[in-house]
């Protein structure tokens, strides 16, 4: 089923899954940088203590990158899977042609 959007809906949509993707990727980013200096940290010392913050911010980087690609479709994934079968039947119809 196909939504028929104003081209400025479009537009407006298309910014703003974008801009929840480009998020969770920042977010993403600094989880790694951040917790790669906590990892150095927790090996200079006696300890290893980093593994907790990283597993509780990776449970929120997780959530976060769950909402994200479920709220923007997937990443694309539908409209990937939808263009495959349509792809599919369209060859089979001209297959049988």
């Amino acid at each position: 089923m196909s939504k028929n959007y104003d081209p400025n809906d479009i537009d407006r949509i298309a910014r703003r899954r974008a801009g929840m993707k480009m998020g969770f990727f920042i977010h993403a980013a600094v989880y790694i940088v951040v917790n790669l200096m906590l990892a150095v940290l927790s090996a200079m010392s006696d300890r290893s203590w980093a593994i907790f913050p990283a597993l509780g911010w990776g449970l929120g980087l997780a959530i976060h990158g769950v909402v994200v690609f479920l709220a923007t479709g997937g990443g694309g994934l539908q409209d990937r899977m939808v263009q495959q079968e349509r792809e599919r039947l369209q060859a089979q119809r001209d297959g049988q042609q």
